[in-house]
């Protein structure tokens, strides 16, 4: 039996609820395209990219720098800072002489140790 062909149009993004728009599609196509020709080359290090997620992972960079309609990269909500950072702040607050007497103590422990040698036995 002959495939039925849909009439319909493609409806924009906004409407389908499509998380990338279609520019953004055609960043991730254009770097997967080279990934398999193998010139796909990653940021400064300019080594040879070899993982399909990587790809995409510059292709989506590349759309966001265009402005395309792409979600931003996981762990960036915007939303003032992350627990991490705040921890840090609060150790970078205490003094600075209670963490050298720790390292001090710490340090300390142990003292010197003697090397211990070996004896072989000779036959006589």
């Amino acid at each position: 039996m002959p495939r039925k062909k849909s009439s319909s149009k493609k409806e924009p993004p906004s409407q389908t609820g499509e998380k990338y728009g279609p520019e953004a599609q055609e960043f991730v196509k254009e770097e997967m395209h080279e990934l398999k020709q193998g010139t796909l080359k990653s940021g400064r290090s300019g080594k040879k990219v070899k993982n399909p997620r990587q790809a995409i992972a510059i292709g989506l960079s590349k759309a966001r720098k265009a402005g395309a309609k792409v979600p931003p990269p996981p762990g960036e909500s915007g939303e003032g800072p992350t627990k991490k950072t705040t921890k840090k702040r609060e150790t970078k607050s205490e003094p600075a002489a209670k963490t050298q007497a720790k390292k001090r103590k710490t340090s300390t422990t142990g003292g010197a140790r003697t090397k211990r040698t070996r004896t072989t036995k000779t036959s006589a």
